[in-house]
């Protein structure tokens, strides 16, 4: 194949008016975020005796911030292996879980507890959840209004939810981190002993507090997209909506009151919750691998994919070493050629499958025979590893 040869760009129907200046404005946020953080972080270092502390001030919020990121990111990237959303939409869910849901809830808990003689207890217990999950939600309810395909399901809610929530809790240590850093009233700890202390508290042993909270909400988005019924969506978002401040309520109630077993009590049950949420997650991942064979051969019985294509084209492994022998047999363009038309298959194959089980698909036929046609275009470019078995039977 020539390594000139132009492939099709892969299908994604989830682009909408006004885009660029969508994307211009995330970017914008990601750089007003970026600003604050820095800002904050030397704020905290200004009261340092030496260079050195000006140092530490200055780094360990961050480092400590960012530490647990990539094992977090990590997660959820398995999770949307077989469906990938597009990169822009989950960039987008960090940035405004970190930069627009903090930035409102703050402003709005700064207003409260001027205008009001409200306690820090309750400031916490109860404000706090009220304006910061409604304030992370909001990504959620504004991608389903403008753009509703991106979120398909309950495992997209979950990802989405998870995402915004490491963004909100990221910016969210940073300060808790330079805060303990510089010290506080009655705190007899400080410095790099107080942050080390607080980055165990919070990013070892909580680092999944706010992607759960949130997750409620987006699996309630997620369950809400599968209805037809706009009352039955409306009930679905309050309670999944009320379900997250909720969470949000117990968790930061337990920690306000100071009172260990009530602490231990609340944290197993959430731990517990965590446990069943993942093995949930994974078991409708594992589901995808199925839809992914399932779609597959009964689109290859029809004839508009050879069957043997399907084993290359549904299981990781397998999809692996079909790219790595289009390397070996085919060159670099082979194997981009390959990834391509793996991407685009599954994507058909989901759509193909919502189709079949009757879930409304705007323009879902046409969008099917463009993803086919794409399909076709790249595969004279194909270098495919011999066939391993006849296509199954296992179709609708």
């Amino acid at each position: 194949m020539s390594s000139t040869a132009r492939l099709p760009r892969r299908s994604d129907d989830r682009t909408q008016r006004g885009r660029g200046v969508l994307i211009a404005l995330v970017w914008v946020a990601a750089v007003i975020g970026v600003v604050g953080v820095i800002l904050l972080v030397t704020a905290s270092s200004l009261g340092s005796r030496n260079d050195q502390s000006v140092l530490y001030a200055f780094l360990l919020p961050l480092v400590f911030a960012f530490l647990p990121l990539p094992v977090l990111w990590l997660a959820y990237w398995w999770l949307d292996r077989y469906e990938p959303e597009p990169l822009r939409y989950k960039f987008a869910a960090i940035i405004w879980g970190a930069v627009i849901a903090t930035s409102v809830s703050l402003v709005i808990q700064l207003a409260v507890s001027r205008l009001t003689d409200i306690s820090d207890r309750t400031l916490a217990s109860w404000i706090a959840p009220v304006t910061e999950e409604p304030a992370k939600c909001l990504f959620l309810i504004l991608t389903f209004v403008r753009a509703r395909k991106v979120i398909d399901g309950f495992l997209d809610g979950l990802i989405y939810a998870g995402l915004i929530g490491i963004g909100f809790a990221l910016l969210e240590n940073v300060g808790y981190y330079a805060l303990s850093y510089a010290g506080a009233p009655g705190v007899s700890i400080e410095g790099t002993t107080a942050v080390t202390a607080t980055f165990v508290v919070r990013g070892i042993f909580s680092p999944l507090a706010h992607p759960l909270f949130t997750s409620a909400f987006g699996i309630a988005i997620g369950l809400a997209i599968t209805q037809r019924s706009w009352i039955v969506r409306i009930l679905l978002g309050l309670v999944g909506l009320a379900a997250s401040i909720g969470l949000h309520h117990l968790w930061n109630a337990s920690l306000s009151q100071a009172n260990l077993a009530l602490f231990a009590i609340v944290y197993l049950c959430l731990g517990i919750l965590i446990v069943i949420l993942v093995v949930f997650a994974v078991i409708v991942r594992s589901r995808q691998v199925r839809v992914l064979e399932k779609s597959l051969s009964y689109i290859a019985l029809r004839g508009w994919i050879d069957g043997a294509e399907v084993p290359w084209l549904t299981h990781f492994d397998r999809r692996k070493s079909a790219r790595r022998f289009a390397r070996r047999h085919g060159g670099a363009a082979a194997a981009r050629a390959m990834k391509r038309y793996q991407h685009i298959a599954a994507d058909m194959a989901f759509l193909h499958h919502n189709l079949m089980i009757g879930r409304a698909e705007t323009n879902g036929v046409a969008r099917t025979h463009q993803m086919l046609e794409r399909m076709h275009r790249i595969r004279p470019m194909l270098v495919f590893p011999p066939p391993l078995h006849k296509v199954g039977t296992n179709v609708y």
